[in-house]
This record gives C-alpha cells, structure tokens and sequence, in this order.
C-alpha cells in the first residue's frame, strides 16, 4: 500500500507580475516538512503551479497524495482534465490560443504518473490553518533579496522559433 501524504501548497506574487513565491507544507503521519523559494520575476499562477511540483517532487518513493491548494487555476486544470488536453493538444487550449505555463504542466503532469494525487480547493484566507501557513512562506520568499530567475518566464513564444 503506497504512503499517504497530505500536501497545502500556496503561491504569492508582489504584482503580477512580479516577485514571487511559494510555500509548502507536507504531512507524513504528523511528521510536517515546511519549504518555501521564489523568484525575482513570476507569475502568482506559476507560483501556484511550482508549489504544487516542489511538494511532489520532495517525495522520495511513490505515494498517494491529497493534495489542498487555493488556486482553481491548478485545482480544475488537473481535476477537469484540461491539463492533460493541453498536453494532447501540443500545449493548445484550442486552435488559436497556447496553454500558458507548459513547462510547469509539463513537470506537474510527469510527477502526478508516479504519485496518485487527489487535489482539493480551499477558499484562500478564510481561516485554513496550513493554507495561511503556506501563505506566509510564500509571501515571506517573495520578499527575499537577490531571488533568481524564473527560466520559464517571460514565457518564450514556441510559435516565433526557427524550425
């Protein structure tokens, strides 16, 4: 039987965009794992997105993961499905517009093959312990000096490469 783990994900940005950050809280039985990073120049959606990825990626085997995160924005692409569309799609929501974030879908995607993950939404700021935990990492990354790049923002155009 795989591990359960419980993982709250929160993204900030100051201006968007802007700095940002993320924070993550992970729960393995009561045992809690707290981290947190940023970059100098994101999105709050990439933020969000990242959360998510660093909590998953931070597991060493797989597990079955509930996954809690105020972004609908993450919630509803996995859980709807249309990630994984944008993906069959060659990263298109529809004929004429490119899915926004593909290299983070791209990895999120990849890690939720080997890590079963049921995503559930929380109303951000309304009194969620760990969801205002997750908060204040975020925001407290975002606030750091001399955060690095983001390297997938400003996202490049796929559609003006050489081919």
């Amino acid at each position: 039987m795989a591990t359960e783990v419980i993982i709250h994900t929160d993204g900030a940005c100051l201006g968007n965009p802007g700095p940002g950050g993320y924070g993550v809280i992970l729960d393995h039985r009561g045992h809690r794992k707290e981290l947190s990073g940023g970059y100098s120049l994101t999105t709050n959606n990439r933020m969000e997105l990242l959360a998510a990825i660093v909590g998953l990626e931070t597991l060493t085997r797989p597990c079955q993961v509930t996954l809690y995160s105020d972004s609908r924005y993450l919630v509803d692409a996995v859980s709807k499905g249309w990630a994984a569309k944008w993906r069959s799609n060659g990263w298109m929501r529809n004929k004429r517009e490119p899915a926004v974030n593909p290299d983070l879908w791209e990895r999120l995607l990849d890690l939720l093959e080997r890590h079963p993950t049921d995503f559930r939404w929380v109303r951000g700021h309304s009194g969620n312990a760990d969801n205002e935990r997750c908060d204040a990492l975020a925001t407290t990354a975002a606030r750091l000096n001399n955060l690095p790049a983001d390297p997938g923002y400003p996202p490049v155009d796929r559609r003006k490469l050489p081919r």
